[in-house]
């Protein structure tokens, strides 16, 4: 494959939280790098598409707490974790959502190589780690060069989306008990909620059905309500209230 055309692959903006800016440093020697090929995306990839991926990226030393990126940020590329320590999360007002906390070798920042190039959450270092950066252009390239890793790419864009759904519906459901509570309350008819099963509840507020049978579960253990075949039936409507109004 012919060497691919080399771009300067610059870290994104520093934000206060990084003390200090990574060093940068160009890969000139195949010895010097080989964690590559330890990444399951890259592996049984030829040497030379290696060689071409190795040489056409940048090397970043980074203390702890730089901040590779953001969200909505356009990406620049991809990023292989080759020593220390990411995490990638979402910021919610002043509370912070860790996603993922990758260890060495690990890929991240998939999202900035792909379409309009937006990243969905933040990522930074929680200790001096050693990052190699790939350009947006190399990765495009090494498509060309070996189709099926399109394959490899989509699934591990799918496995970080549901572990940010699983992370936001684990966050939602802090206040799933209320938002229940109320649902069976005005679904009740004397004192029974029948015809619904988890599912039907569960598509009412927008959650997995899982999530509705473990509150639901936790509302009976409580002896205010009981769970008969598609029906609720309503023990105690005092406290149930209650619970709809925490």
């Amino acid at each position: 494959m012919d060497a691919w055309q080399r771009r300067e692959c610059v870290p994104g903006p520093a934000r206060p939280r990084s003390f200090s800016a990574p060093s940068v440093r160009r890969t000139t020697s195949m010895f010097e790098v080989s964690s590559l090929s330890g990444i399951e995306l890259f592996k049984h990839l030829p040497d030379s598409c290696l060689e071409a991926l190795e040489k056409d990226s940048n090397v970043l030393h980074c203390s702890a707490r730089h901040l590779f990126f953001q969200p909505r940020q356009t990406g620049k590329g991809l990023f292989v974790l080759e020593a220390g320590s990411v995490r990638t999360f979402r910021t919610f007002g002043d509370r912070e959502l860790t996603i993922t906390v990758l260890e060495p070798p690990a890929l991240f920042g998939v999202m900035g190589c792909f379409g309009h190039g937006k990243y969905l959450s933040s990522a930074e270092a929680l200790e001096a780690s050693r990052v190699r950066m790939i350009s947006r252009d190399s990765i495009q390239a090494l498509l060309e060069c070996a189709p099926h890793l399109t394959h490899k790419l989509v699934d591990l864009m799918s496995e970080r989306c549901v572990q940010f759904l699983h992370k936001m519906e684990t966050l939602a459901r802090k206040g799933l008990i209320p938002r229940l509570a109320t649902l069976l309350l005005e679904k009740a008819e004397n004192g029974v909620v029948a015809g619904m099963t988890h599912k039907d509840l569960a598509d009412q507020l927008g959650l997995h059905r899982e999530s509705i049978t473990a509150t639901l579960g936790e509302l009976r253990r409580a002896g205010i309500i009981t769970i008969e075949r598609k029906a609720v039936r309503i023990l105690q409507p005092e406290r149930l209230e209650r619970a709809a109004q925490e």
